[in-house]
């Protein structure tokens, strides 16, 4: 064989050559899923040094054994591939980080074969890129430019997956460590015009050997052509004669002898012949005729057995829409919850559509049937003289049909009145319940109101309780200062010249209307509070503030007192009807000016 005789031929390698490790290039498949023999289908060791050694771990491999290589055990699918060292004759290839991310390739093109390699070192040759990438398969062409990279083309698809797998190895030449002589490889997919034409030609083969299996498939399942009609003879005539007077082969019969008369076989010596076939032929005609009105009244029971089924399907949808409504009614709509109310409209709403659309399905069929004993009226009036007895039996039952869905109408409108109604009553029930509420709210208004016109009545009533107050302490203060005065006047002389000094400041005093000087603390502090509220406040408000500093403050004793120092204080009233409300405002700054 090739293999053995491939295996035979190591003795004339010489031993001092360096040789390429084929077991790291096996571990690195296995890796992939890949089968350990050669990709190219030769042997994966044909140039395996037994003293060079093996890996650690596998014991040495004999070469002229068949199957050269063993089958290392299968790696989980949860392990990462980890990629090993590949030793070539001029190269050796480092494996990238296991922990960076797989290089990234473009899409792949439609039958790609050519590869694109970069990242080659600066002294790398053709051949030093044939001695790698032909363990991935049979290259066809090399394509290399001057600026380290090229591109290779393989001689099928499945080669370009095994070179991706050599993307992001690190390359070196021989043992030297200069720049030159390394470098990383980056392979992906590249777009060549020669695999896109040869995609495209396959394509094309396939797609015609689709078309020709279709064909033969289509033959396959076709039917068979009818066989030949034969020729005209006596004996063929008899025979066709025989077929013709029997029922089962009466078809075949009749279309050999259209194709006999077709081809011009009837003359004057075979007429008679074929006029005889004809009459049989003839004969057919009644039993081709009672045969359709035997169909015909088959089909008619059919129709009435219809109806009648149609009819009794109709009466039940009218039944339960019948327990629909009834169930819809006041009495025992109430007792649902909201969510069994909602199915039971529902469920009633496509009974209703069902019911409609079999009873418009039921009229249909019996237009028909008038439309048709309508036409045959009108086509055979000898008929219909002779059968009016069988006519007025008919138009009887077509009566009693159509009263019958007429009462069925009725009952279906008597339904939707009913849901009308009740719709109505909800529409009622909740123009009632709007009332009520509206009503509702215009009480609760006027109660409202009336609550606070009493509140004004006993405001107005304090009031005036604290003006009477007012004015009988005002009486007391005047008849006080008139005691005053009189036991002013009895001092001595020297006191009356004080007292005469005293006396125009007492007498401003009288005559303004602050009479103390704790009505000219309340005036300073109620000045300054309405300053800080320029829009104005109420008497309330005002007398809460005062209440604070001091409990002994009364309402009306500080609305007198504003009434009094018209220049200093002004009252206006903002709002409209229950809304009125009085407050005051320091005017003091224009009252200066007028005063």
């Amino acid at each position: 064989s090739t293999d053995g005789g491939r295996n035979l031929s190591l003795d004339s390698i010489p031993m001092g050559l360096p040789m390429s490790d084929p077991t790291a290039w096996a571990t690195a498949m296995n890796n992939l899923g890949m089968a350990p023999m050669g990709m190219t289908g030769q042997p994966l060791l044909p140039d395996f040094d037994p003293a060079l050694g093996m890996m650690t771990g596998i014991p040495p491999i004999n070469p002229m054994m068949p199957g050269l290589g063993i089958v290392p055990p299968p790696i989980p699918p949860d392990m990462p591939a980890v990629k090993e060292i590949i030793h070539c004759k001029s190269c050796t290839l480092f494996p990238p980080n296991p922990h960076l991310p797989p290089p990234a390739t473009r899409e792949r093109p439609p039958g790609c074969k050519t590869v694109f390699v970069g990242g080659l070192p600066e002294n790398g040759t053709e051949q030093i890129i044939m001695e790698v990438f032909e363990q991935c398969g049979e290259v066809i062409a090399i394509r290399k430019s001057k600026k380290n990279f090229c591109h290779i083309r393989f001689a099928e698809e499945f080669m370009v997956d095994k070179a991706l797998y050599l993307s992001g190895y690190r390359i070196r030449l021989g043992s030297s460590t200069d720049k030159k002589d390394t470098g990383r490889l980056h392979v992906d997919f590249a777009q060549a015009r020669d695999d896109l034409y040869e995609w495209e030609c396959k394509q094309r083969m396939l797609a015609r050997e689709e078309r020709h299996r279709r064909r033969l498939a289509e033959e396959r399942f076709r039917p068979p052509s009818p066989p030949p009609v034969v020729h005209y003879s006596d004996h063929e005539c008899s025979v066709v004669a025989e077929k013709l007077k029997d029922d089962t082969k009466f078809s075949e019969a009749i279309q050999t002898l259209l194709t006999w008369i077709e081809r011009g076989e009837v003359n004057r010596r075979t007429a008679n012949n074929f006029y005889s076939m004809i009459q049989s032929a003839n004969s057919h005609i009644r039993r081709l005729v009672n045969e359709k009105a035997a169909h015909e009244k088959e089909m008619e029971e059919a129709k009435e057995k219809f109806k009648l089924a149609l009819s009794g399907i109709l009466v039940q949808f009218e039944q339960i829409v019948a327990v629909y409504h009834s169930a819809s009614k006041q009495k025992a709509w109430d007792h649902f919850t909201k969510a069994q109310r909602k199915n039971i409209s529902v469920w009633c709403k496509q009974a209703e559509e069902i019911r409609n659309i079999h009873n418009d399905e039921l009229m249909g069929i019996r237009r028909e049937e008038e439309m048709e004993m309508s036409d045959e009226e009108i086509e055979d009036p000898s008929e219909m003289k002779e059968t009016e007895e069988s006519a007025l039996v008919s138009q009887v039952e077509a009566l009693k049909e159509e009263n019958d869905s007429l009462r069925w109408q009725l009952d279906a409108y008597r339904n939707e009145v009913e849901l009308l109604k009740q719709e109505q009553g909800k529409a009622t029930r909740d123009e009632d319940t709007t009332k009520e509420q509206q009503m509702k709210l215009l009480q609760q208004a006027l109660q409202g109101m009336q609550k606070h016109l009493l509140k004004v009545q006993e405001e107005y009533k304090k009031r005036e309780a604290e003006l009477e107050k007012v004015k009988e302490d005002k009486l007391k203060i005047e008849t006080l200062l008139e005691n005053l005065k009189e036991q002013e006047s009895s001092t001595s002389r020297v006191c009356a010249c004080s007292q005469e000094k005293e006396c125009p400041a007492e007498k401003t005093l009288s005559n303004s209307p602050v009479k103390s000087e704790r009505e000219v603390l309340l005036v300073g502090i109620i000045s300054t509070f309405l300053h800080v509220h320029p829009f104005g406040a109420s008497i309330e408000y005002i007398c809460s503030y005062l209440q604070r500093l001091d409990s002994k403050i009364c309402t009306a004793e500080v609305e007198v007192l504003m009434t009094r120092l018209q220049n200093t204080f002004r009252q206006e009233l903002s709002g409209v009807g229950a809304s009125l409300e009085k407050r005051w405002k320091f005017c003091g700054f224009d009252g200066l000016k007028m005063t």
